[in-house]
């Protein structure tokens, strides 16, 4: 027996103590939590864009719902997500989930693109008596619009956590902020929550919910994000990032790189997008990274990011170090090759800082990728015409041109309308590669034909010019002519015929602006040629444009010819290709099926020689094998010659 007072009696009284408030209070404590919970049972998803970009980088790893269900990961009974959330899969998904589980809440996060996918998610929510919540860029700039939908019981608006995880808590009130909702006939606005001022307090977001991709675990994505900050420090008209996360906060280096360690894989090198708005706005911040990342061996990435041209030269001590932890590809936010219209927009870009950015990026082995964005409303075709030509003056080997697209409730969107210059208001357009608005002087037909100007343009057949035989030259003139043609079907208004048309009026008026001839200087993997080499496209009998490739005082020169009104075309010594079959074979397949293979095919360029599942399956799955066989029947046809 032990005294009531001994120092036995009184170590295990400590003991149960100690027991009680470390394993057993906090299970209670989270039970409780469940218990109180208004909502227990969340169904959380991203709507995907109803139009896929045909770009890996761009596929949603959805990390912006995951931060949402961290936020209420132990406040309720299940979290679940619907399967094929990056593509038309992920309504069959809902439907089956929702008939599978108890699901009491649904909420949906969406961009402007995207907002029709989700009212359709939405009915499928409401239909199963789900409470539904929907946030995101276009329900935060348009909550009025969104609560039209019979559909839609609470948006939030602003940065989510916080206030979604009162809202699961408590249910809708007006003592929350930050949310909108209908009463009493009309809409009730709360008041507004301010951003979260200490990011590092914001749980990491919860990527072991999210289904398998491509074969891929949710937590093992070999394509990734990561958000080191929140918010710019700039206000660019065109740009909704100022009105959903304000001024720039950015997380604490120890914060960020212990988030990065669960994504490295020693074995598997990923793409990891560090998708902030401007990644180098603090450049201490990011050295510390970078440097924590060193000492910790977490280098095995390719890292794609985005920053400003000025950030990136105030940086130009650290770049060793970001080529060192894997940066491989930089965005610079360009937009423009007219001071005038970057004032316009609130860009404050210099020019030059711009081209000592390019050169910095060359010259520490980091790929530079400048964006371009044509149709504001003060400028012209001829505006429109230097685009590419100022893009390639500047030495960049990689460039996006994008249409403006006038996003709700940015700056951008309130001039155009004043200026009633928006001509839809079909969201599945607002995209930045279909064209929603028309400038003074150009019509939204004109802007597609300027976009597919720029992409040959800025193309220049500079790979065509580098090629030693006939069916080199052939092959780099459909993989071009492919790669816009994807791009172009973006563009849902777009016909297998107009797509043509686009094709070859780009290069029609790249011939006239080139004045019929290109000349650049033979590269080291260049050979004599015996003969010039020629290549045919055909729009349609009685259309077409040749190209020869020969060789003049040691440089590589391209010829281009256009032919048209004549009864018959003369006949070439070289294969054709036929634009109509070409459009057709690149339009067969879906747009999920092409992300699928490049998808596989961004992981083939990160882990060169190796083979794994997803590799064998892609090119076991008859759509492919059926593409395949297709473009290979086209290449061979080609070499049909003209009578």
């Amino acid at each position: 027996m032990y005294a009531p007072g001994s120092a036995d009696t009184v170590y295990r009284k400590n003991l149960c103590n100690a027991y009680l408030q470390f394993f057993i209070l906090p299970v209670i404590y989270v039970k409780a939590q469940n218990f109180m919970a208004y909502f227990k049972h969340l169904c959380i998803v991203e709507a995907p864009q109803t139009i896929i970009a045909p770009f890996p980088r761009f596929i949603t790893d959805c990390i912006g719902v995951c931060y949402l269900a961290a936020a209420v990961e132990h406040d309720v009974e299940s979290l679940v997500m619907p399967d094929n959330f990056y593509n038309d899969g992920v309504f069959e998904s809902m439907r089956a989930l929702l008939k599978k589980k108890p699901v009491d809440l649904v909420a949906i996060s969406s961009m402007t693109g995207a907002f029709h996918q989700a009212e359709r998610l939405a009915r499928i929510a409401k239909e199963s008596g789900a409470f539904v919540v929907m946030g995101g860029f276009h329900p935060t700039a348009l909550p009025d619009e969104v609560l039209k939908l019979s559909c839609v019981d609470v948006v939030v608006i602003g940065e989510g956590e916080e206030t979604f995880r009162e809202l699961v808590l408590k249910g809708p009130s007006r003592d929350i902020k930050g949310i909108a909702y209908r009463e009493g006939g009309g809409i009730v606005h709360t008041e507004p929550r301010p951003v979260i001022a200490d990011i590092d307090s914001i749980r990491f977001p919860l990527r072991s919910l999210r289904p398998d991709r491509y074969g891929e675990k949710g937590n093992a994505y070999s394509i990734d994000t990561i958000y080191t900050s929140r918010g710019c420090p700039w206000s660019c008209s065109f740009c909704a990032n100022d009105q959903m996360h304000k001024g720039w906060r950015g997380r604490s280096a120890e914060n960020v790189v212990d988030e990065i360690a669960l994504l490295h894989d020693p074995k598997n090198k990923k793409l990891l997008k560090i998708w902030d708005a401007n990644f180098l706005t603090n450049i201490g911040r990011a050295e510390k990274i970078c440097d924590m990342m060193i000492e910790r061996g977490l280098t095995n990435f390719r890292i794609m990011t985005e920053s400003r041209a000025k950030d990136l030269v105030r940086a130009e001590r650290i770049l060793p170090k970001l080529r060192k932890i894997g940066l491989s590809k930089i965005g610079l936010g360009i937009e423009s090759p007219n001071e005038a219209t970057l004032a316009l927009m609130n860009k404050k870009n210099s020019l030059n800082d711009v081209a000592k950015a390019i050169a910095l990026c060359q010259k520490n082995s980091i790929g530079a990728e400048g964006y371009f964005i044509i149709g504001h409303y003060t400028e012209n075709v001829e505006d429109t015409l230097a685009y590419p030509e100022f893009a390639r003056s500047l030495g960049l080997r990689q460039s996006l041109f994008m249409i403006m697209t006038p996003y709700p409730g940015t700056g951008i969107f309130k001039e155009y309308k004043d200026e009633g210059k928006i001509r839809s208001f079909d969201w599945d357009l607002y995209n930045n590669y279909c064209p929603v608005i028309a400038t003074r002087t150009m019509d939204t037909d004109t802007l597609v034909a300027m976009l597919a100007y720029c992409n040959v343009a800025f193309n220049g057949y500079r790979s065509v010019m580098k090629r030693n035989s006939t069916k080199a030259v052939h092959l780099s003139f459909m993989i071009d002519l492919f790669q816009l043609c994807f791009l172009l079907r973006i563009n849902k208004n777009n016909s297998n015929d107009q797509i043509r048309d686009l094709l070859f009026n780009a290069l029609q008026l790249f011939l006239e602006q080139k004045h019929g001839e290109i000349e650049q200087t033979a590269a080291a993997s260049c050979k004599t040629l015996a003969e010039p080499l020629h290549v045919r496209i055909l729009h349609s009998p009685a259309k077409c444009i040749d190209f020869t490739l020969s060789e003049r005082n040691g440089n590589r020169v391209l010829s281009m010819t256009l032919h048209q009104n004549g009864s018959s075309l003369p006949s070439v010594n070289g294969p054709e290709i036929r634009l109509d079959k070409l459009v057709a074979s690149a339009c067969a397949v879906s747009m999920d099926k092409l992300m699928s293979v490049l998808y596989r095919n961004e992981w083939l360029r990160n882990n060169p020689g190796r083979i794994n599942g997803q590799i064998l399956s892609i090119l076991a799955d008859r759509e492919v094998l059926h593409f395949g066989g297709k473009l290979a029947s086209l290449f061979l046809s080609s070499y049909r010659k003209s009578d």
